[in-house]
């Protein structure tokens, strides 16, 4: 009598007889022996097919198991320390679901654009699914953070009237009779609902539309962004660093063998802890002039002047301090010295850049006005993020990660295409 099982799960059964149910990853024989690397979403195990020892039917039954090919699996659970794993599969019975011809990707190397083209079937190789397990650990850690430090899980709109920034990177739809955008942030509903919640943050997709084909840049991803009411802009530089340590070392806790299957130096994550390096962007500007960029103040940061910083640091580090022209309208301006606001970029170590980027936004409803004047925003559009202030306006603060960009850095990708399941780019809306 087997027992179901799933392989994750095999240490649970060593010694007993348990059903699989799984795909061929790849298969190898010596003669008389059979190897079958299974995989089945949860693990990988080697199932050994020993001539002698079964029916000639389940013999060639196996032989003849193509790669992807699916199958149930029966067999006895053994310890095997040459095994990444630590357990092997003595198999007893196959059952052939479905056997698999000219299966598309193949051990050889393909290039990027057929695997992308079957980024359907791409997502079962051992690195895809790897990726994948880690940035589902990511979501839950960020879920565990906020859920138990006090934070109230609200999802904002992703049909949206207006744009939380101001820019023209939006992608417009009509909504019935009056225009509509995909959300590039949920930000300033976040704001409405820490009034009425105190601590909040969402969790969801939003939308560039930006021509950008850097390695750094997807046209759909997935942003978490908490807002804090009473909270100012030293405090919030306090809860992004705990939370971001936090992460990263739940991954390194949970998720160790599959950081080390696609790679990963774990050593350069197991060092991240709070506090982070603080510079301003004053010193980041002397910096990098003295590194031989030629960047004048008021100018904005690109991914080259951000790895420049980045390699002094082995963890992450805040750019505070930044101008205010080149920030968004919500951010307060410093009382000490109005023409930079009170922000701060966290950016990531090994050239990832810019994870987190976060404010003390303007509570004064004189100012915030004054701003809307400035941008040119529409009071109609606009006339219930003005009410925040109106009534009962307190200090408050918020930040947003970018969730595909952290995936890239704690796994070590070149390109964040891997750090979703299905990537829209320019000019790629398939599969």
């Amino acid at each position: 009598m087997s027992t179901d099982c799933v392989i994750r799960n095999v240490n649970e059964h060593v010694g007993e007889t348990v059903k699989i149910g799984a795909w061929i990853n790849n298969k190898r024989s010596s003669g008389k022996i059979q190897f079958l690397q299974l995989r089945d979403g949860t693990g990988y195990i080697q199932g050994v097919v020993v001539k002698s020892e079964v029916s000639e039917e389940v013999w060639n039954d196996a032989k003849s198991l193509t790669q992807e090919s699916s199958l149930y699996v029966t067999g006895i659970i053994r310890e095997e320390p040459r095994s990444a794993s630590g357990y092997e599969m003595t198999v007893t019975g196959v059952e052939i679901i479905h056997l698999t011809e000219n299966y598309p990707i193949t051990p050889k190397e393909h290039g990027v654009d057929f695997l992308m083209d079957h980024r359907h079937l791409w997502l079962r190789s051992t690195k895809q699914r790897a990726v994948m397990v880690i940035r589902a650990e990511i979501i839950r850690a960020v879920q565990q953070f906020f859920d138990g430090n006090g934070f109230t899980q609200v999802d904002p709109p992703i049909l949206t009237p207006s744009s939380a920034e101001g820019t023209t990177n939006l992608f417009h739809i009509k909504y019935f009779d009056e225009d509509a955008y995909l959300t590039q942030s949920g930000q300033l509903y976040m704001e409405a609902a820490a009034m009425a919640l105190g601590k909040v943050y969402s969790f969801g997709p939003t939308f560039r539309a930006e021509k950008s084909k850097t390695r750094r840049h997807l046209i759909e991803f997935w942003m978490i962004e908490p807002e804090m009411a009473f909270v100012d802009h030293e405090e919030s530089l306090r809860v992004q660093e705990k939370f971001i340590a936090h992460v990263v070392q739940s991954v390194v806790k949970n998720c160790r063998a599959e950081l080390e299957s696609i790679g990963r130096d774990v050593s350069k994550l197991e060092g991240i802890a709070a506090p982070f390096p603080r510079i301003t962007y004053d010193e980041a500007i002397e910096f990098l002039n003295g590194q031989g960029f030629d960047i004048p103040w008021g100018e904005d940061f690109g991914a080259p002047h951000e790895t420049a910083i980045a390699e002094k640091y082995n963890t992450p580090v805040f750019i505070t301090h930044y101008p205010a022209g080149i920030k968004a309208f919500y951010m307060k301006p410093d009382p000490n010295r109005p023409e930079v606001v009170l922000c701060a970029d966290m950016i990531a170590p090994e050239g990832y850049g810019e994870i987190i980027g976060g404010s003390q936004r303007i509570d004064d409803p004189e100012l915030m006005q004054q701003r809307f004047e400035e941008h040119k925003l529409s009071d109609e559009a606009y006339q219930w993020y003005l009410d925040l202030r109106k009534y009962g306006s307190v200090p408050h603060s918020g930040f947003g990660l970018g969730l595909e960009r952290t995936v890239a850095w704690i796994c070590g990708l070149d390109h964040v295409r891997e750090t979703i399941a299905f990537p829209r780019m320019l000019y790629r809306l398939y599969p």
